[in-house]
């Protein structure tokens, strides 16, 4: 199969169209790739739902000597099943991502291959835990989640839905972060404190904000709406709604460009910002 060929659908949040997709493609895989069948069928078409298809990615992903898949997977079962806002967001996350990169052709990629999806479903069932008070076990798939995928994301870390995290190697999140909706970031960013201070003290990224590889926004300081933050900055104060900060440290160099930087990924600086 050419996928750069392959048209993508406007698929909404459909769930319907969405799953039905997703196994129209698991099917077409399976032919063009019959050595990956058993890997397909067990992750896509063996199941009914989305939300059955991401607890057995859960459970396979992350189990270990220390905790079994089938422990894994009852407790991604109930969690999808106490509170479908869980699939909900995985159905934004995964649009999102197929909307957003170019090197995305089919919702099949980001569910068997993608580890920023992968891993940002797992931060999803941790989340889950800590507001169910189970605090140890959303630790240990804290744990999990940075040995398999490379991201640590604090279970008690805010974030929204729609959110593309691209490539995802060394995504560090921290406990009193928050990040808004269609929110998009790519390898190594940081969001974290600035010492041992206690309390409220990681940062809180507003709502359609592109934050470039390697960025580190630092401190409890509020990052605005639809801001952009380019590649290799290191933010330490305040950034206003609908603006580009670059540089180390970060400063206002203009306006981000565009009214949604998240979805339009542009990562260029314009030639006549002095940003250095």
């Amino acid at each position: 199969m050419n996928m750069q060929s392959s048209t993508k659908k406007n698929l909404g949040l459909d769930p319907d169209a969405i799953w039905a997709q997703l196994r129209d493609e698991a099917r077409a895989a399976v032919r063009d790739e019959p050595l990956l069948g058993s890997l397909i069928h067990a992750g896509l078409l063996h199941h009914d739902s989305l939300e059955a298809a991401l607890a057995y990615r859960f459970s396979l992903k992350l189990a270990s000597g220390e905790m079994s898949e089938q422990i894994l997977r009852e407790i991604a079962d109930q969690a999808y099943r106490m509170s479908p806002a869980l699939g909900d967001a995985a159905r934004a996350d995964l649009m999102a991502v197929y909307d957003r990169d170019p090197a995305t052709h089919r919702l099949l990629q980001p569910v068997l291959f993608f580890k920023g999806f992968q891993a940002l479903q797992a931060y999803r069932m941790a989340h889950w835990l800590w507001q169910e008070g189970r605090c140890d076990m959303a630790y240990f798939v804290q744990m999990r989640c940075s040995e398999c995928f490379g991201v640590d994301i604090h279970p008690a870390a805010v974030i929204g839905t729609g959110v593309m995290i691209d490539h995802a190697h060394s995504i560090v999140i921290g406990e009193t972060a928050t990040v808004g909706n269609d929110v998009s970031m790519l390898h190594s960013v940081t969001l974290g404190g600035t010492g041992k201070e206690d309390g409220n003290r990681h940062p809180k990224i507003g709502d359609g904000v592109m934050i470039g590889a390697g960025a580190k926004v630092l401190g409890n300081i509020h990052v605005g709406h639809h801001s952009r933050i380019a590649a290799g900055s290191v933010v330490l104060h305040e950034v206003p709604s609908c603006k580009t900060v670059a540089g180390v440290p970060a400063r206002v160099i203009g306006d981000a460009g565009c009214p949604e930087p998240s979805q339009s990924m542009n990562q260029l600086l314009g030639l006549g910002e002095d940003y250095l």
